[in-house]
């Protein structure tokens, strides 16, 4: 059973990206001993010294350091609950890591939907994101590998070992063409880069501005900043970011930063990743600018934010997409999910 703050990892990335090496290599550490690992259901992961645990009706197996290891049955918010309230075996201490790895093709949102569903167990959430340095922004023309990124908190830059110490050196600037709000783990040190991966979520890393002309590593996707155009209301802003969702449906892959409202002495900092909305909450600014948002959609254009209501609430730049370039067939209409 868990006892104090609970970590969960979302593990994700695109087909053959090194998700399951990273996982594996972490789990050979010591500092793994805390940790629960939910696996895939369509997906593998090859780990030695596997005892099953028998007993109970969730498929479980305790490995050779002290975690975890089951497999996900038809109900993944049942999995998880179970793995918090099963009794540790002696001596292995509290359950203080959740891990999921995702298959290569899974989109982060339906998981993270899941997850909403089990704030009991208020446990802090992180959305981790490979980055394969043989392939690059290849695999950007698939949506899956775009969602992948653009929900991600950390990046990790894999398999440098395989490639020229310029493209390691280049990966941050790569990867911020993607998403520039994820905090980059780039370094030849394999050791250091595991651990930094799943490195405790203790505070909200702070919040960073995108310079004005950034630019999208796939022309389809669009990096822009939006900063308000005059004081904001909280409904106003409650509402504009309600029927940006309705308008944008899964185009929207991320929004993050802080928005001042006259409600409120702090600016409130605003987080989605596709849909679902974090509640917003006062943040101290710490030398960040005072009120900005970064969004990441893909096949959308400034155009077609400018008329979201109430209308003139931000103004925008950074756009890489051009408006008549844009596919805009087969737009949804999901709401914004305030989640917990």
């Amino acid at each position: 059973m868990s006892e104090g703050a609970l970590d969960f990892f979302v593990l994700t990335g695109f087909l053959g990206s090194g998700k399951t090496t990273l996982l594996r290599d972490f789990l050979l550490l010591p500092e793994a001993a805390d940790t629960a690992v939910i696996v895939n259901e369509v997906g593998e992961i090859g780990l030695d010294g596997i005892v099953l645990r028998e007993g109970g009706d969730l498929p479980m197996a305790m490995l050779s350091n002290g975690c975890v290891c089951c497999q996900i049955g038809s109900d993944l918010a049942f999995t998880i609950d179970r793995l918090i309230t099963a009794p540790r075996q002696s001596g292995v201490g509290p359950l203080r890591r959740i891990i999921l790895e995702t298959s290569g093709l899974s989109m982060p949102g339906p998981v993270l939907r899941t997850l909403a569903t089990l704030a009991e167990h208020r446990m802090r959430i992180a959305v981790i994101g490979t980055f394969d340095l043989t392939r690059g922004t290849e695999v950007a023309t698939f949506e899956e590998a775009v969602a992948q990124w653009a929900a991600a908190h950390r990046i990790v830059a894999t398999k440098s070992d395989l490639v020229a110490s310029s493209d390691l050196t280049e990966a941050p600037s790569v990867i911020a063409s993607v998403n520039p709000l994820a905090d980059v783990i780039t370094t030849a040190d394999r050791a250091s880069a595991v651990l930094s991966a799943f490195a405790p979520l203790t505070t909200a890393p702070p919040l960073r501005d995108i310079a004005p002309d950034a630019r999208s590593a796939h022309p389809r996707v669009a990096l822009c900043l939006a900063k308000p155009a005059g004081d904001i209301a909280f409904p106003d802003l409650a509402a504009w970011l309600d029927n940006l969702a309705g308008s944008l449906g899964e185009r929207l892959l991320r929004i993050k930063g802080l928005v001042r409202v006259v409600e409120s002495r702090e600016p409130l900092l605003i987080e989605c990743v596709g849909t679902m909305f974090s509640p917003p909450r006062p943040l101290k600014a710490n030398g960040a600018p005072s009120s900005f948002l970064v969004i990441i959609a893909r096949d959308v254009g400034q155009a077609e934010l400018e008329p979201v209501s109430p209308a003139g609430l931000f103004r925008f730049s950074s756009w890489r997409t051009p408006d008549d370039a844009l596919a805009r067939d087969g737009r949804s209409t999901i709401k914004a999910e305030w989640v917990v």
